[in-house]
């Protein structure tokens, strides 16, 4: 699988590892290359002299922010990789009961996506007053109301014709599965999810982060007037 890539002493957090916000556009770019949607140079690091009030100089790394919205990003990914990587005991109650003892892989990860389309739309809505924001997600609560109605109001589309548009049709196909299936889940299936979509979910972990990114990139970047 895709981690089977990653240096010995890197976590799955890395996924966020090389990314920043581009300082012209706010598109999620990587550091190595020039921006994809405004075609802002590659980042040049070094160092840097300040001076001080008293006249001192400093010589000073040069910094970027991360393109992660906040350190929960970091936390999901770090609990689904422990989850998936803790031995599994034979005897664990909920194997018993009918659980798959991957199942909170699956939970994990939806919950994550969750987190991740609420930052799109946020961003989407940048310009709107906040308290219109918080009212507009309050009553749009529901992922399904997210990804299709409210998705409409915001940026005219849907999640799945954005994923289609960009040549993510099969992360589309795979999302809308686990969707029904943790749905499922949650309303007296347990059987509903099993060890082979844990699986899945872990084998296309990197291929939807990508294109989650691909998509907030084309629905909240903004291309100075100057790069159109």
């Amino acid at each position: 699988m895709w981690y089977d890539d990653l240096p010995k002493d890197k976590s799955w957090a890395t996924l966020w590892s090389g990314y920043t916000i581009c300082g012209s556009c706010s598109a999620i770019r990587t550091l190595s290359a020039k921006c994809p949607v405004c075609g802002a140079d590659v980042f040049h690091g070094g160092l840097f002299t300040v001076r001080d009030d008293k006249g001192r100089e400093y010589q000073v790394a040069s910094a970027v922010p991360g393109a992660e919205g906040s350190y929960e990003d970091w936390i999901y990914l770090r609990m689904l990789e422990r989850e998936w990587k803790r031995p599994i005991s034979e005897d664990e109650l909920f194997q018993k009961m009918g659980f798959s003892p991957r199942a909170a892989i699956v939970v994990l990860f939806w919950s994550y996506f969750e987190t991740r389309v609420e930052r799109l739309l946020r961003a989407g809505m940048r310009d709107v007053p906040q308290n219109i924001i918080e009212d507009c997600l309050q009553r749009n609560s529901s992922i399904g109301s997210r990804l299709d109605r409210f998705y409409r109001v915001v940026f005219a589309s849907t999640y799945s014709a954005d994923l289609n548009k960009l040549g993510y049709g099969d992360i589309w196909q795979y999302l809308a599965e686990v969707q029904a299936r943790r749905n499922e889940f949650a309303h007296g299936k347990p059987r509903a999810i099993d060890d082979a979509l844990a699986e899945t979910v872990i084998d296309k972990l990197k291929g939807e982060h990508e294109s989650w990114i691909s998509v907030f990139n084309m629905r909240t970047a903004r291309v100075p007037a100057a790069n159109v």
